[in-house]
């Protein structure tokens, strides 16, 4: 299979909609939508009572209020100079001059007012892999320090405390239904992983 062309259909706010041409080994052609969104970070913070942090918020997809892990889109400061990063390596991720490791330490205080001092990277997501580009790199904070919340605009965030038990409970019961924030809560659950110091 290899993609042939890629033609722009409808650019929106935060994404836009490609329509691309694949070519498949018995020269076929196929067409498939591609949506394309920015990279984020999400980090689940851990206090020293060891109670999980996570950000309460509206969310215009659910006319709700969703339970999170802290998250935000990287920014084009995250990256440093011209220094190429590959998303296919997972170490590209695992250091502290990772700009999806600088996005998750900036998101952490921004939203909470914490700064996590270890920052353990565990994955990444991909929402729906056959149709979005957008990766969201899944991290651990512990080692909190106090920081500054300093919110965007259109960010109204209470905070919740949970155990981890409580976290789990709260998965069972539908009330944390986002992706990231499960991978967390089971990752750390099983806690075997490497942290890096920030």
């Amino acid at each position: 299979m290899k993609l042939i062309n890629r033609e722009l259909k409808y650019k929106a706010h935060r994404v836009k909609v490609y329509e691309d041409t694949i070519l498949s080994p018995e020269g076929e052609e196929f067409h498939y939508d591609y949506v394309e969104n920015r990279n984020g970070s999400g980090v689940l913070l851990v206090d020293e009572d060891g109670k999980l942090i996570f950000v309460k918020q509206y969310r215009n997809m659910l006319d709700d209020y969703d339970i999170e892990i802290p998250a935000g889109c990287v920014e084009p400061g995250d990256f440093q100079g011209d220094k190429p990063f590959d998303e296919k390596k997972r170490e590209s991720f695992e250091t502290s001059d990772s700009p999806f490791f600088k996005c998750a330490v900036r998101e952490a205080e921004e939203e909470t007012g914490y700064i996590p001092d270890k920052l353990t990277f565990i994955n990444y997501i991909i929402a729906a892999v056959g149709l979005f580009s957008e990766r969201t790199a899944v991290y651990i904070g512990t080692d909190l320090k106090k920081g500054n919340i300093h919110r965007d605009h259109d960010e109204f965030i209470d905070i919740i405390r949970l155990t981890p038990e409580e976290a789990l409970q709260y998965i069972h019961e539908g009330k944390i239904n986002d992706s990231k924030t499960i991978i967390a809560i089971l990752a750390y659950q099983n806690r075997n992983y490497t942290t890096v110091t920030n």
